[in-house]
Parts: structure tokens; sequence; C-alpha cells
């Protein structure tokens, strides 16, 4: 093989592989949010042209959608898997404290894509904005929905209100999200989800 030659296969792309350059998407928008995330930083960190990143995906917004759904499936699995615990208060304790662990670890970005993915977003963004608005609706609705098989079950104190009590957790774990980012140590938020464990309105088991 002459020098001609292997400057030809030293030169010639890899075969592409999406689920590997979608992880990639997924940590980018993760750490910058979809307006903080350039078309050129997704193609310089997947090693593709424009024009292959658009056949790809189709566009940088359902490559935003694909990672989102990448990311619920995968990294934040466990809030979804917080609802299916047996009671109100392990609910909780598994959303608030795996959160804790989740937001500040060092091998992966800070803070939650959903509730840090669009802030400060303008109108060409309005569409990621809404999708993921929709998503913390979602898990709201299903919080309260929990609170409220609890309260019926007799598991928080009588007068508690298990829609204002799911809003309030919701918002905890929102506002945890941001304390990450803005460098808030996991003890500290550790020490949040602890607070609003020991001011439990009900049964602690």
């Amino acid at each position: 093989m002459d020098i001609t030659d292997q400057k030809k296969r030293r030169g010639r792309p890899s075969k592409f592989d999406a689920d590997a350059s979608l992880q990639i998407a997924m940590q980018l928008f993760w750490a910058h949010g979809y307006e903080g995330t350039s078309i050129a930083d997704l193609t310089e960190a997947m090693g593709i042209n424009k024009p292959s990143l658009y056949a790809a995906f189709g566009s940088k917004e359902t490559l935003f959608e694909k990672a989102l759904q990448q990311y619920i499936s995968g990294p934040i699995a466990f809030v979804s898997a917080a609802l299916e615990e047996p009671t109100a208060y392990r609910v909780v304790e598994k959303l608030l404290l795996d959160s804790a662990h989740f937001l500040t670890e060092l091998t992966t970005p800070h803070g939650c894509m959903v509730n840090t993915g669009s802030l400060n977003c303008g109108p060409q963004a309005e569409p990621i904005k809404d999708l993921l608005v929709a998503r913390r609706q979602w898990f709201e609705s299903a919080l309260i929905a929990r609170m409220q098989r609890a309260r019926e079950a007799g598991e928080l104190a009588e007068g508690t209100d298990a829609a204002t009590l799911a809003r309030y957790v919701a918002t905890i774990h929102r506002g945890m999200s941001i304390q990450a980012v803005s460098g808030a140590s996991r003890e500290d938020l550790l020490a949040l989800g602890e607070m609003v464990l020991n001011l439990w309105p009900g049964n602690k088991d």
C-alpha cells in the first residue's frame, strides 16, 4: 500500500453511530440548554458536518426532543420509579434524596435537563419551552394523583391538602436543580430533602 492509499484510509470517516451521537447531544443539551447549544457545538462533538446532522435527526429541535426522551428513560428514570414507591413518604424520600445525588454527580452535568433546558429561551425556541413545560406539568399531575391516593389511604395527616403538598414537593425538586447549577453541594441538597421529610405531614414509613 503506497502513502496515498494510507492517507485515504486514514481520512475515511468511520461509520456514523446515531446512538452515540444522540448520547453526545443529550450531554450537550443537559449542560448548556437548548439555545446554549449551537449546531456547531453539536457537529464538532459528534464529528460530523451540518448536512449529516440534519439527515440523521431532521433538525436541532427534533434532535433535542430525541435527546430529551433518552434523558427521561435513562439518567432520570428514577423520577418515574419514585412514584411507584409503596407510601407517599417513600415516594418523596426517593425523589428528593436520589435527586440530591444525581444533581451533583461529578461525571455528568449538574442540574436537570427538564428544569433548566429552556431557561430564558427566545421566541424561536418556544416549542422547546412548551415541551419542557408539558413534561414538568405531567410530573406535577402524577405527583398530585399519588398524594391524593395517599390521603385516601389515610397516610397523610387530617386536613392535609394533597394537591398543595404535591406542588410543594415539586417546587422543592425543581429548586434543587437550580441550586445544583449554581454550585450547591450534595450535602446542601440532601439537607433540603431531609428538611421536607422531617416536616412530613403524615406516616413516615
